[in-house]
């Protein structure tokens, strides 16, 4: 791993280190872990955002058990299941959509679904929704 990814975590307040009197960084064996899970969950597509806050609910300047890990997990799960059917419902409206080519916005499944956008009234009330 780049040693400006390390820093990088560091300065978003994921990771933490301790300086030696040469001035060099050092980082507790738990950093490893810490390393590992958050590249795992970018590769999931959690950001670190959600990252630092989970990491915000381990114990501070300690390792953290197994029990820590496994709480983590399900909330994630939680998160991961919720974007999978989100995915799996854009995913089976993509064919409709690009296959109709209407653009409608009082029809359209993705962008309008059940026309909840003409309760906002009339004009642009949409930019970007996905």
């Amino acid at each position: 791993m780049k040693v400006s990814a390390i820093h990088f975590y560091e300065q978003k307040g994921l990771i933490k280190s301790w300086r030696n009197p040469g001035n060099q960084r050092r980082y507790p064996r738990d950093v490893i872990r810490r390393i590992s899970l958050i590249k795992a969950a970018q590769q999931l597509g959690i950001s670190l955002d959600e990252i630092r806050l989970a990491f915000a609910n381990l114990p501070n300047g300690t390792t953290a058990t197994k029990q820590d890990w496994i709480n983590l997990s399900n909330q994630w799960k939680q998160t991961l299941t919720l974007w999978i059917a989100k995915m799996q419902k854009l995913k089976d409206s993509l064919e409709g959509c690009l296959g109709c080519g209407c653009l409608s916005m009082q029809n359209c499944p993705l962008y309008n679904p059940d026309d909840i956008l003409g309760e906002q009234g009339p004009g642009p009330v949409l930019l970007i929704k996905i």
